[in-house]
């Protein structure tokens, strides 16, 4: 065992690798274990707080490494902004939206759509902007 690389898995929590290593007494010295949480699935949850002014919160899941848009629309389905379009690491993402266009100009109240893209998964939610 002695020199060995190890990874542990239990559940959804995988460790990062560890190295083992025993001294003539067989106690294993500066063990040391990582765990990461890292989502089943692709996610797109409810914003929160749900109505807000000014600011909310955009929570999605990616469970591998992908390229992700996440984007603003108003209900006719002009876009507004985009939040994010980029790589990402697997995990549990959040973004938070001020309520401004992508000229910087702040959004009217009402309804909003936000959709996610990460490959064949595409989900949308709907959330409300009060002055």
């Amino acid at each position: 065992i002695d020199g060995e690389r190890l990874t542990f898995a239990y559940g959804e929590y995988v460790s990062d690798p560890v190295d083992i290593r025993f001294a003539g007494d067989m106690e294993p010295r500066n063990l040391s274990l990582k765990i990461k949480h890292i989502p089943e699935k692709f996610a797109l949850a409810q914003n929160y707080p749900n109505p807000f002014n000014p600011i909310t919160s955009l929570r999605y899941d990616l469970p591998e490494q992908a390229q992700v848009t996440l984007t603003i629309y108003d209900l006719t389905g002009r876009e507004v902004t985009q939040l994010v379009n980029t790589t990402q690491e697997p995990g549990f993402k959040s973004v938070r939206w001020d309520a401004t266009d992508r000229h910087g100009k702040p959004a009217s109240a009402g309804v909003y759509l936000y959709q996610i893209r990460v490959g064949e998964f595409v989900q949308t939610r709907k959330m409300v902007l009060l002055k």
